[in-house]
């Protein structure tokens, strides 16, 4: 299975002295640092996590010395289930998988946002289309395959239609050419596209994943992400001192120290693009969202993609500043509408923010923002728009 991939890099001589209590050695030194808090439900996934870890590194190691004794042409790989893990927001599974990811020890591995992936996949598909005849769909997989044996989603859900219909037919292919999957989710695959459009079609894709991965849900009692909302004395903060700090200290442990990434959002045939991303965590800034000109379809794509929002400098609003100051209205809205969390420094506090203008209610906008620093918005689920197409 993993033949093109050792053959490229000729080593990994120590797949074999792979610690098999890795990932919970990584786990302790995360609660020693107080980073994250101790819970067994989530090291016995973790134990799930180690035994994927384990069974790659095993056919690696093994796979390696078939080649160094020219028998791999005979050799018929073994499967490696996949694994995908469901549980409530905040319980942890984006870190757990972020754990594995950095102690796989595969070098063609990718790990992404759901969205995210399938917005690439239609983005080639479009490509393909415009340049080529036929099915895009065998082409397409063999090039994931070429790029990546091991392939980790965070937030793997399927709103879309269009994704509903592609889902099958893809991960038929690059299951059968070898790839493993680790999926997060907030969904057991039972539920996944539920009352959609065609959900019939959308069924067989549902049978393919539980025949090719373990399923496994996560228990924890806590929300972690919840705690740390009801820890912090205010997700508003109008101190010009401290701002920054403030901001980097909620990313840090939101993330829990995580991979910070790119991410690039394609909205109506355009490109948003951020720089500090985390799964469903957006770390930006009021000039990043509301200086540059984003409308209301690209703040409801924000909205849609992104659980929580980290938002730097909201300056004290005037004449001078009001088409930001629309611009911020409207992005108060969409994630509002869509329950998405709220963390920002601002110019003056929260109380004092006035702007009067004809066009649009900002004393809407104000007490909006009250509410989003409250815990019972904190408690709402994250809504993820459906698509109508």
């Amino acid at each position: 299975m993993f033949k093109n991939f050792l053959l490229q890099t000729g080593q990994q001589s120590n797949h074999s002295q792979l610690d098999s209590s890795l990932l919970e050695k990584h786990y302790q030194e995360l609660v020693v640092k107080h980073h994250i808090q101790s819970d067994d439900a989530q090291i016995n996934v973790l134990g799930h996590l180690q035994q994927l870890l384990n069974n790659i590194s095993a056919q690696l190691e093994q796979e390696k010395q078939l080649i160094f004794s020219r028998l791999l042409s005979s050799y018929i790989p073994q499967t490696t289930k996949s694994l995908y893990i469901f549980g409530d927001v905040g319980r942890g599974k984006s870190m757990l998988m972020d754990l594995f990811f950095e102690a796989c020890p595969i070098e063609s591995k990718r790990r992404i946002h759901f969205h995210a992936f399938m917005q690439e996949v239609h983005d080639y598909m479009h490509y393909w289309r415009k340049n080529h005849q036929g099915d895009p769909l065998p082409s397409l997989a063999i090039k994931i395959r070429q790029a990546s044996v091991l392939l980790c989603f965070d937030e793997f859900q399927v709103t879309d239609i269009a994704d509903a219909m592609l889902l099958s037919r893809l991960f038929t292919r690059l299951i059968n050419q070898g790839v493993i999957f680790v999926l997060t989710s907030n969904q057991h695959p039972d539920d996944l596209y539920r009352n959609g459009l065609q959900r019939e079609l959308f069924l067989p894709f549902i049978k393919l994943l539980k025949q090719s991965s373990d399923i496994l849900e996560l228990v924890s009692k806590e929300d972690y992400r919840l705690l740390h909302f009801k820890a912090m004395k205010t997700t508003f903060y109008s101190r010009p001192e401290g701002g920054d700090a403030f901001l980097q200290k909620s990313y840090n442990e939101l993330t829990n120290y995580g991979i910070t990434e790119q991410k690039t959002l394609h909205v109506k045939g355009r490109e948003v693009n951020f720089v500090a991303v985390h799964g469903d965590i957006l770390y930006t800034s009021f000039d990043e969202l509301c200086v540059r000109e984003l409308g209301p379809t690209d703040f409801l794509a924000i909205a849609n993609e992104f659980n929580t929002l980290l938002i730097a400098n909201i300056p004290r609003f005037s004449i001078e500043f009001r088409d930001q100051a629309r611009r911020f209205v409207t992005l108060i809205d969409a994630l509002y509408e869509q329950n998405v969390k709220l963390i920002c420094t601002a110019a003056l506090p929260i109380e004092d923010f006035i702007f009067e203008d004809s066009v649009f209610d900002f004393k809407r906008t104000r007490s909006r923002l009250i509410e989003m620093q409250s815990e019972q918005y904190f408690q709402r689920q994250h809504l993820i728009a459906t698509s109508k197409i």
